[in-house]
């Protein structure tokens, strides 16, 4: 089955990939390896998912910016390689997760971005992780996925 048949299956579209806000490329090559910049949860609508969980968000709008921020990701991954087939191995995820200091679910919301993508390339998505609550984000978005392909 390619990748786009089972984006198809599992009900996934990927959007088109934002633009950089800043100076800086929204991803680098290096070998065969391709290294995401930061993405943010942008919806369909070009809406950004803003504010803290725990104090502005709850878990389940964590959860939509996850996935909002996981599917830009891809986006990106599309726009970096052409074919997302040619994808043998998603390295390593690390997420960022703009939250109150007691708040303490932040594995669990890195889980959807890191299911979503095992879901995806099956085991190419296996991957190394890492995840951290911070006290900001740019733009004050709620999440920031950082992502390393293998192609």
């Amino acid at each position: 089955m390619t990748i786009e048949e089972n984006l198809k299956k599992l009900g996934l579209e990927i959007p088109k990939a934002p633009d950089p806000v800043g100076n800086y490329k929204a991803y680098i090559k290096s070998g065969n390896l391709v290294f995401i910049s930061g993405q943010l949860p942008i919806n369909p609508n070009g809406k950004l998912i803003e504010g803290k969980i725990g104090l502005d968000l709850d878990y389940q709008d964590g959860e939509i910016a996850t996935k909002f921020a996981i599917l830009n990701v891809l986006g990106q991954l599309l726009r970096a390689t052409g074919d997302l087939n040619l994808i043998k191995k998603c390295v390593k995820i690390v997420g960022y997760y703009n939250c109150t200091e007691n708040f303490k679910d932040h594995p669990k919301l890195l889980n959807v971005a890191s299911d979503l993508i095992a879901n995806v390339f099956k085991q190419k998505g296996e991957h190394a992780r890492a995840v951290l609550g911070v006290s900001s984000l740019p733009l004050n978005a709620a999440v920031e996925l950082e992502t390393i392909f293998e192609i």
